[in-house]
């Protein structure tokens, strides 16, 4: 008799919320009774006990992590007749809040190691119209920053963190987010620190970008009905904020796991030192906090192996399949902004990411490898 199949999800956000179902439920019902739903109690405790974790002098919640790179953009003051540099491998709102406030994503390539940006492609992309950097923080591996924010701070530029998958990562003993103008987070329920819904957060130690990261943040509103200035809509619930501060609680044991499935995944393709299986490195700038683990499949095989796990009931995920400089609405850029990107084409080719998540078990760990060294076999 064949054994029984074991079912593997990409991550199980069910069953993490399952073990602190109580603590959940607490908190709900702590808002419920509380009658405040808006920019309250919890929002303001969230952003007390998240600067604390990341060493931080400001936070500020949001209503995601896209309206956290948007609102970045804002309070820095970007605009019509900037350019941004940002990777082409990443994921859309990286680049679209640019577009969103008139300014023009220009397309850096990535390390084929890290998936990260480039830092000498970031050089070859400066012009006078250069206003800012967002170098980011992929799959929870921090980017080779230094060397951007020197060439940064040579030519007056700001940097954006994208630190939406890398909650929790490190960059030479400092938090990913906390280095540049500003970071921005993603609580999107598949992330590492994942919410119950939409959420994010930006950092600053800037007290004056923070105040006007605050006031954009409320449709530019102070004081009541009065507006300085135009902002939008970007708060974040006081439910979800409830529901965030929990997870709080047990983000470095979940960072523990994730680290240990990643090792495991490592040594096991080691062993088998398979020439058609990448697997990821750890570059050795800081903590990974491993949001994906992401192999590369060369020769053109990705997809037949994502379609032989899906076969063995194993869920795997493509992020991200077409590079951000050949995506059709950004096509009218121009060849400064889009040319040069080799590598980021290439991962576009070759990436898969396989489960990682805390709560994956041993027999679905060796599931999942069993059915990646049948293929290749």
């Amino acid at each position: 008799m064949a054994p029984e199949r074991v079912h593997v999800p990409l991550i199980d956000v069910r069953a993490q919320n399952e073990l602190i179902l109580s603590e959940l439920e607490s908190a709900a019902q702590r808002v419920i009774r509380s009658g405040g739903y808006i920019l309250g109690g919890e929002n303001a405790a969230l952003e007390e006990e998240v600067s604390a974790h990341l060493g931080v002098d400001h936070a500020v919640a949001v209503s995601s992590g896209t309206d956290a790179i948007l609102l970045s953009l804002m309070a820095l003051g970007i605009g019509p007749g900037d350019e941004v540099i940002c990777p082409s491998f990443t994921f859309f709102a990286t680049a679209s809040c640019v577009s969103r406030l008139g300014a023009t994503p220009v397309f850096a390539d990535v390390e084929l190691e890290s998936f990260n940006l480039d830092p000498a492609a970031v050089e070859a992309k400066l012009s006078e119209r250069t206003k800012a950097v967002i170098p980011v923080h992929l799959f929870g591996q921090t980017a080779d920053l230094n060397p951007v924010l020197k060439l940064s701070e040579s030519h007056g530029l700001h940097v954006i963190e994208d630190a939406a998958q890398a909650f929790g990562a490190e960059h030479e003993g400092r938090k990913c987010g906390t280095l540049g103008d500003f970071g921005t987070y993603s609580f999107f329920p598949t992330k590492n620190l994942g919410g119950l819904g939409d959420g994010g957060m930006l950092v600053t130690n800037d007290p004056e970008l923070a105040a006007t990261a605050r006031l954009l943040r409320n449709h530019g509103m102070n004081p009541k009905y009065y507006y300085p200035s135009i902002g939008g809509n970007f708060r974040m619930d006081e439910l979800h904020a409830a529901m965030l501060r929990v997870k709080l609680g047990h983000i470095e044991a979940w960072e523990k796991a994730r680290a240990k499935n990643a090792e495991s995944y490592r040594r096991d393709f080691a062993d088998e030192n398979e020439t058609s299986i990448i697997p990821p490195m750890d570059c050795g700038r800081g903590k990974h906090v491993w949001n994906q683990f992401t192999l590369r499949i060369p020769d053109g095989r990705r997809d037949a192996l994502k379609a032989h796990l899906f076969e063995e009931g194993i869920s795997s995920e493509i992020y991200y399949p077409l590079p951000l400089h050949r995506q059709q609405c950004f096509a009218e850029l121009g060849a400064f902004a889009l040319e040069g990107n080799p590598r980021s084409e290439t991962l576009g080719a070759e990436v898969l990411s396989i489960p990682v998540f805390p709560e994956l078990t041993k027999g679905q760990r060796e599931s999942v490898v069993a059915a990646i060294r049948s293929f290749v076999a």
